[in-house]
């Protein structure tokens, strides 16, 4: 649980961090393109830490359901930004591509490191 809160402390520094470097204009897409990878990198984490520690035997069944509804989730969430939520398409893009990776990355690197302790 405390990776999820690291996770979401250094997503909104970095979201501040990139708003004070470049001006406030881009912040609501910037804040936008962070909030739905940083919630479904959380919730992910969260899920997967409580799985494996558990029910390791569940945890594939649990990261096949959870892509298929982050496929949805973020193609809905990009679709309503854009067209509903009015975000200038190539800050937002930008941002989201750029959590997207780090926050998964950073899940990727949590698994290995939580696979490696037993």
């Amino acid at each position: 649980m405390k990776e999820a809160a690291w996770m979401a402390a250094a997503s909104v520094a970095s979201a501040a961090a990139v708003v004070a470097a470049r001006g406030g204009r881009a912040g609501v897409e910037i804040a936008c393109g962070m909030l739905a990878p940083l919630a479904a990198a959380s919730v992910s984490w969260v899920l997967t830490e409580r799985t494996y520690m558990r029910r390791p035997e569940q945890l594939t069944a649990l990261m096949m359901t959870a892509f298929a509804v982050k496929i949805v989730f973020f193609g809905a969430y990009v679709a309503v930004m854009l067209k509903a939520g009015g975000l200038r398409p190539v800050p937002f893009v930008a941002s989201f591509t750029g959590y997207f990776i780090a926050l998964y990355l950073v899940e990727a690197l949590l698994m290995r490191h939580m696979f490696r302790r037993d």
